[in-house]
């Protein structure tokens, strides 16, 4: 047995873990999880746990449902607010998802985005990302239900008088560091009841992990104080929506490959090279990176989320800004600011991650940076500069995802049609509602 499974059976006993949750995500990025008692620990490690995965959204059919998580050791952790429950505490430990013949099952996110990772390691990086996802805390009704109801009228880096939703925050701080997050900063965002936690980047991969942990332990200590976090990325129309800004940076050992002294913006050739992939492909990533039909009603001017393809320094209206730094040979990155908490982290990074590397490849050039406010330029102007848009809603951005083989490459054949398969309905959905908004606006006119 590895060391790294040894440290975690003695963690299991020095802290009195009674039981274990097994954790994987669907391909919507939802975590989903099949709990064990702790004896039964050893045994997981060593062999996995089989478990139907035609129940699991965009799995497989029942056919052929026979499925089996193995445990990552590294990613063992305990659960805090376990503590004073009475029956022991409770840990979780994310799982890869295999087939029946232990070859990794195609339809597993978190297998996608290692895969990805491998790519860009052949070329000799590693890509660190950090993640600034915003949520909202709302009052919930007597009942218990979600609501939209405010809990405070803050705005941006307000200190509001202690009240639930700043108490939630720091409780939210100390779980996550007790789990093993390293928290940069926590403060109020500029929507009244909109929260942001930052916490330290890493590879890719742990990344995208803590994201996931992230989004379940807001909800859960949310709950607690009588509160419904959302990462819904648009849930009241008129002020601010929720982003997930990511920080991008590829290394090569322990030099920052994307710095460069000598260079405009400190930006290498290669991280050029790099953020000119993410333009090239921008339409497929965001059918990842803004997976909703709300998603689009975040992406509108006005809001300070971008809407024009772009990538500047100080510009906030960029779709790609170059964060400054002063410590440019550790910090230089990228900060792609479009992705949304709402998105499955595994497959947005990975399709992010796979364009850069064609860029790469390609030795793409970016298009010259764009300081003004992009908002203020007529579209006459854009086009002139060739400043493209985004897509406007779920259903272009879909197109978009259809038509890139290279981002339809890196997630497989088996996520392309579930996901697509999905979004397709969701959006026929969406088209067969009938909508508040419509009835107010038609109902007696018409």
């Amino acid at each position: 047995m590895s060391k790294h499974k040894e440290d975690v059976l003695k963690a299991v006993r020095d802290n009195n873990i009674n039981f274990v949750r097994l954790q994987f995500t669907d391909i919507f990025g939802i975590p989903k999880n099949v709990e064990i008692p702790a004896g039964r620990l050893q045994s997981v490690l060593e062999k996995g746990i089989a478990f139907d995965g035609s129940s699991i959204e965009g799995f497989m059919r029942i056919s052929e449902s026979d499925m089996y998580l193995r445990p990552d050791p590294m990613t063992f952790a305990i659960y805090p607010w376990t503590m004073d429950l009475g029956n022991g505490r409770t840990a979780r430990i994310i799982c890869d998802v295999l087939l029946p013949n232990g070859q990794p099952f195609p339809g597993d996110p978190r297998y996608v985005l290692k895969r990805a990772q491998s790519e860009v390691e052949k070329l000799g990086y590693s890509m660190y990302a950090g993640a600034e996802a915003e949520f909202f805390l709302f009052l919930r009704t007597p009942d218990g239900r979600a609501s939209l109801e405010l809990h405070d009228r803050g705005s941006y880096f307000d200190l509001t008088p202690l009240d639930r939703g700043e108490a939630a925050r720091a409780d939210i701080v100390v779980a996550l560091e007790q789990m093993g997050f390293e928290i940069e900063a926590a403060h109020h965002e500029v929507a009244p009841s909109q929260h942001e936690i930052d916490f330290r980047y890493a590879d890719v991969l742990r990344t995208a992990d803590n994201i996931v942990t992230f989004r379940f332990v807001v909800k859960t200590i949310a709950m607690q104080h009588g509160l419904h976090a959302t990462f819904m990325p648009k849930p009241v129309a008129g002020i601010n929506g929720s982003g997930m800004h990511t920080h991008i940076s590829l290394w090569r050992g322990s030099e920052n490959a994307f710095y460069d002294p000598k260079a405009p913006y400190g930006l290498s050739e290669v991280a050029r090279q790099f953020l000119a992939g993410i333009i090239e492909h921008i339409g497929a990533i965001t059918a990842l990176a803004n997976p909703l039909v709300n998603s689009y009603k975040r992406l509108v001017p006005g809001y300070e989320a971008p809407v024009n393809i772009s990538w500047a320094r100080i510009n906030r209206s960029a779709l790609i800004r170059v964060p400054a730094s002063n410590t440019p040979e550790t910090s230089t990155r990228i900060e792609l600011r479009s992705p949304d908490p709402s998105c499955n982290p595994y497959l947005a990074y990975a399709a992010i991650l796979v364009s850069g590397l064609d860029g790469i490849k390609r030795k793409l050039t970016p298009p010259d940076p764009v300081e003004e406010n992009i908002y203020e330029l007529t579209r006459e102007e854009r086009e002139e500069r060739g400043i493209g848009a985004l897509p406007g809603s779920l259903d272009e951005a879909l197109a978009a995802l259809r038509r890139d083989k290279v981002v339809t490459a890196a997630l497989g054949e088996h996520i392309v049609e579930k996901y697509l398969e999905a979004k397709e309905k969701e959006l026929q959905e969406y088209r067969l509602a009938v909508t508040p908004w419509e009835i107010e606006r038609y109902l007696e006119d018409y």
